[in-house]
């Protein structure tokens, strides 16, 4: 079988002109970043009329396993396979950050014969997106400095300045930094740090605007620090959100590429969901819904994590509503959830499937509790024996009430999906999905942790000390207290432990830090040993890459 990227190279390119015609996009609405890559413009989004009866699916899945789930192909497999059997379908995706890409993971362009193209520029530099939030993010720091450095007029307490600078790397190094060395000319020394660029706020709030001046209007609320007595000093004191707007302008249209079978796809925003929000930007998803009858959109990571902050954060923020969830497992995963090793998966194994599928039971009974209908794609490997892929279809009809459909979409491309999409369309039109939130915005900041901790991740209690549980009083006193909280924890176990597999219950969860996004509107619950600056692996996935001697990127998967 060939490789990602030789799948990815093989095929012959539609104009994105073209693909853009597909949903009634004319030439003119276009942006072109060449032939294949376009950026939509905001006068087009702004004069696109609601669409009535345009349905809105969320793909989610199982904690995730070194054995793969497939998350991202399988939404662009569904989107391909929902146009096959003649439904008019969209997808939005969030853009790869370039962390992941050098780091673990690699490349987020799907794989096998369901990809977006073209790959390489997805994964790499795209449209500048990325960097564009870097410079934003980074100059509002320079100008909190500058402040503080040309007489201090705002009153700031270098101690308590509390945004920070970002890069999209991983880069262990930066996560505690010394600054201003070498003062005064280099201004004041002082304890900072670095985050990646996908958990900045400014990532946040690009994702969660409606317009350009909603945009602006969030980025003057970023609060970057406190005077001696506390009084928040915001982006719109040091006169920031003008310029910060204008860095941002271009990047705010979303982008068009295509999937190999030539299904529009739309690739905007990328926060982490293991320490962001975890959902492409809300204008490319009404977008999408704007054009297309059906539209299918990832959160990251499992359910307990990217899919939680879709429906209450996301939705909260943006009044959308999904009509479905498609829950992605692989038999190797939950036989990893079961307790075999990575290096024994190929062996069949049905009392391991078995004992895993406690993972994927209860994000199925999560993603119910949010009224919402559920299928679960079972994202087929070779190694898949036939007697698992029975046990798991009717363990899951039986025990959750939910259909499991085999999906072969990496091999087949849409053809692979289309027993999933004709189910997941017989699901919608059967079973009215009656939304809510996990938690009102009344409830205590801390009860809202609790909430999701207990009701989500089926812990016992959660733990704060008393300068965070203050921090929070404070907030609420200062008039946050309506906001959502935002999850950050391990992405591989329920539980704050990453090597707590399966469904663990009756743990603890450890607050270690909480942030405040009030540009975002939400704020940050740091849980456990989760960083907000990623490290690279020992064999980081760029020394697999290089120029070959035409050109041509190699060792991007």
């Amino acid at each position: 079988m060939p490789t990602d990227i030789e799948i990815a190279r093989s095929v012959e390119l539609k104009p994105i002109v073209e693909v853009a015609a597909k949903v009634g996009i004319p030439e003119d609405a276009l942006h072109l970043h060449g032939k294949h890559i376009a950026k939509l413009d905001d006068r087009f989004i702004a004069s696109l009329p609601k669409k009535d009866g345009a349905r809105l699916v969320l793909v989610t899945a199982i904690n995730p396993t070194p054995a793969g789930e497939g998350k991202t192909t399988t939404t662009v497999g569904l989107g391909d396979a929902l146009n096959r059997i003649g439904k008019k379908a969209v997808v939005c995706l969030r853009e790869p950050s370039l962390g992941p890409v050098f780091g673990v993971k690699g490349g987020a362009a799907g794989g096998g014969y369901a990809q977006v193209l073209p790959m390489e520029q997805i994964n790499l530099h795209f449209t500048g997106d990325f960097h564009a939030i870097t410079s934003a993010n980074n100059l509002l720091a320079a100008l909190v400095d500058n402040s503080l450095y040309w007489g201090n007029p705002l009153n700031i307490d270098p101690r308590r300045i509390v945004f920070r600078r970002v890069i999209d790397m991983n880069d262990r190094t930066l996560r505690q930094i010394i600054s201003g060395v070498g003062a005064p000319a280099n201004g004041y020394t002082r304890e900072a740090g670095f985050d990646i660029t996908v958990a900045s706020e400014i990532m946040a709030i690009f994702c969660l605007a409606n317009d350009l001046k909603d945009l602006e209007e969030r980025l003057g609320r970023i609060v970057v620090a406190y005077t001696p007595d506390r009084k928040p000093i915001t982006a719109k004191d040091v006169d920031a959100e003008g310029a910060l707007s204008v860095l941002l302008r271009d990047a705010l249209r979303p982008n068009l590429v295509q999937s190999i079978e030539g299904t529009p796809a739309f690739i905007h925003g990328g926060p982490f969901a293991n320490i962001a929000h975890g959902c492409n930007s809300v204008i490319a998803t009404k977008t999408g819904l704007a054009l297309a009858d059906w539209t299918v959109t990832e959160a990251g990571f499992g359910a307990d994590l990217g899919a939680e902050k879709f429906l209450d954060i996301k939705c909260r923020k943006s009044g959308l509503s999904p009509d479905a969830v498609v829950i992605v497992a692989t038999i190797r995963a939950l036989k990893m959830h079961g307790g075999v090793a990575k290096s024994e998966l190929t062996s069949e194994n049905v009392p391991a499937l078995e004992a895993g599928l406690a993972n994927l039971g209860r994000h199925i009974e999560n993603m119910k509790g949010f009224g919402l209908p559920v299928v679960v794609a079972i994202n087929h490997f070779v190694s898949d024996t036939d007697a698992e892929v029975e046990t798991l279809k009717r363990r899951v009809k039986a025990d959750f009430g939910v259909d499991a459909v085999v999906c072969k979409h990496w091999a087949e491309g849409g053809a692979g999906a289309e027993e999933l999409a004709r189910t997941l369309v017989d699901l919608v039109e059967r079973e009215k999905a009656s939304f809510e939130f996990l938690y009102g915005d009344d409830l205590p900041l801390l009860e809202k942790v609790e909430t999701i901790a207990k009701r989500l991740y089926r812990a016992d209690k959660v733990t704060a000390s008393a300068a965070v549980k203050k921090q929070l009083k404070d907030w609420e006193a200062a008039g946050y207290g309506s906001f959502p909280v935002c999850m950050a924890k391990t992405q591989s176990s329920f539980s704050a432990d990453p090597t707590a597999i399966g469904a663990p219950t009756g743990h603890t969860l450890p607050i270690r830090e909480v942030r405040l996004s009030a540009g975002a509107g939400f704020i940050v619950v740091i849980c456990g040993e989760v960083m907000t600056m990623p490290g690279l692996p020992k064999v980081p996935a760029s020394v697999n890459m290089r120029l070959l001697d035409d050109g041509v990127i190699d060792g991007i998967a």
